[in-house]
């Protein structure tokens, strides 16, 4: 059985630092991209960032693009996302989430998501 497992969020004041992990069960992690998500209320769920199997390539959301860095511990079968300058209009629920490629998450068409980790930025 896959499961994607979110953690890491919590409250910061804006320019605080938070950084997430997902942790992947069910032998998907060596075959995948993997990629970050967030949903803030009301508003659809967006792409954040995501990472191709090697890490050779990671692509961003222009919104977070500087201050975000998505990272990849394939021994540890874990993904990361570091957030850093954090801004209020980062509040989200944020979720993890595997694809065939960053191309297929970006068009959200994932196969696996996570329970996602809520992210509350104080200003």
């Amino acid at each position: 059985q896959v499961q994607l497992v979110e953690s890491g969020g919590g409250l910061v004041q804006a320019g605080g630092s938070l950084r997430l992990s997902c942790v992947v069960s069910g032998r998907i992690f060596g075959s995948y991209a993997m990629g970050w998500f967030r949903q803030a209320p009301g508003k659809e769920r967006e792409f954040v960032a995501g990472i191709t199997l090697g890490s050779g390539s990671r692509s961003y959301a222009d919104s977070v693009k500087g201050r975000f860095t998505v990272s990849r511990d394939n021994a540890k079968n874990t993904m990361y996302l570091q957030m850093n300058s954090l801004k209020p209009e980062d509040t989200a629920v944020y979720y993890c989430a595997a694809g065939a490629s960053i191309v297929v998450l970006m068009s959200r068409r994932a196969e696996y998501w996570g329970q996602g980790t809520q992210v509350t930025v104080s200003s």
